[in-house]
C-alpha cells in the first residue's frame, strides 16, 4: 500500500529578526514584512521531513508540498529547502502574514489540493504542523481536512509507524508528558505534526536540482488567492513590553520568596 502525502507548509519571518507589528492599509502587518528574511515554518518542516522519510520507506509513495505565500518569497524559500528532501511543489500566490484568517487560508489550500493532478484521495495523508510560528490558530489543518472530507485527524503527533496492511500507529502528545497511541486502519487521514523524531536532513545538491525542475514551473503557474484577515478587526497590535524587576535577598525562607513572587504576579 503506497501513500500520496500532501504537506501544507509555508514561509514565516526568520525568528531571529525583530518583528514589529503595525497597522497596514489592509489590516495589521509586520513592519517591512516583504524585506524580512523568511524560513520554512518549523512545524511544517517537521511534517515535510517525516513525509519524505515515510515516502522513502513505502514504495510507490509520493510527496507534494502545498505552500501559500508571495511568489517572490516562495522562490527564495525553495532555494534553501529544495535540497533537503524530494517533493513536488504546489504554489498558491497570496499573503503569508501572521494575521491571516485560518478559515480563508484553509479554503485556499484545500482548493489547491483538490486541483493536484494524479492525487488519489483514497491514498492521501494530509500532513502539516500542529501549530505555526506565524499564524498560530491551531485549527488550519483541521479545517483543511474537513473541507477535503478527511475525518480521521490526529494532532501533536511525534511518530507514525506504517504497517504492511496499510494501517499505521500514531503517537499523539497529551498532557503530563504522556502519549496517546492510536491505530488507524489506513488513508485518508490528517496528521498535525509536533516535533517528530527526525533531524533536519543535510543538503543534497542532486535532490535540489531534481526539485527545481518542478519548482520553477509551479511558481510560474501559481494561482492568486484572496486571503486576508476575514471579519476580524484589530484595534491595536504591539510587541509585548519586557519587564524586569530584580530584588536581591539573603537567607530568606522559601515560603517568603514564594509569597513575594505571588504578590508580584498579582500586582
Amino acid at each position: 500500500m503506497s501513500f500520496h502525502i500532501v504537506v501544507c507548509g509555508s514561509l514565516v519571518p526568520d525568528p531571529l529578526q525583530t518583528l514589529e507589528p503595525m497597522q497596514g492599509p489592509t489590516g495589521p502587518a509586520l513592519k517591512n514584512e516583504m524585506m524580512l528574511p523568511a524560513v520554512l515554518d518549523p512545524w511544517a518542516g517537521h511534517a515535510l521531513f517525516e513525509a519524505a522519510t515515510l515516502a522513502a520507506n513505502v514504495p510507490g509513495s509520493k510527496v507534494w508540498l502545498v505552500s501559500l505565500g508571495p511568489k517572490a518569497k516562495l522562490q527564495q524559500l525553495m532555494m534553501s529547502i529544495a535540497q533537503k528532501v524530494a517533493f513536488d511543489l504546489v504554489a498558491v500566490d497570496g499573503p503569508a502574514g501572521g494575521f491571516l484568517d485560518a478559515f480563508e487560508t484553509a479554503e485556499a489550500l484545500a482548493g489547491a489540493i483538490d486541483g493536484i493532478a494524479g492525487l488519489e484521495k483514497d491514498k492521501m495523508l494530509l500532513f502539516g504542523g500542529c501549530a505555526s510560528s506565524s499564524r498560530d490558530a491551531s485549527v488550519t489543518m483541521q479545517l483543511i481536512g474537513e473541507r477535503l472530507g478527511i475525518t480521521d485527524q490526529f494532532l501533536a503527533v511525534d511518530e507514525l509507524k506504517p504497517e504492511a496492511d496499510g494501517s499505521f500507529q500514531i503517537m499523539e502528545r497529551i498532557e503530563a508528558g504522556e502519549y496517546l497511541v492510536s491505530k488507524c486502519a489506513g488513508a485518508p487521514a490528517m496528521v498535525g505534526w509536533a516535533t517528530g523524531n527526525l533531524p533536519e536532513p543535510p543538503n543534497n545538491p542532486q535532490v535540489g536540482m531534481q526539485n527545481m525542475r518542478t519548482v520553477m514551473p509551479a511558481l510560474q503557474q501559481a494561482k492568486p488567492a484572496q486571503v486576508g484577515t476575514g471579519d476580524v478587526n484589530f484595534t491595536k497590535v504591539e510587541v509585548p513590553q519586557q519587564r524586569r524587576e530584580t530584588k536581591i535577598v539573603k537567607d530568606t525562607p522559601v515560603e517568603e520568596i514564594a509569597a513575594d513572587i505571588v504578590a508580584w504576579l498579582k500586582g
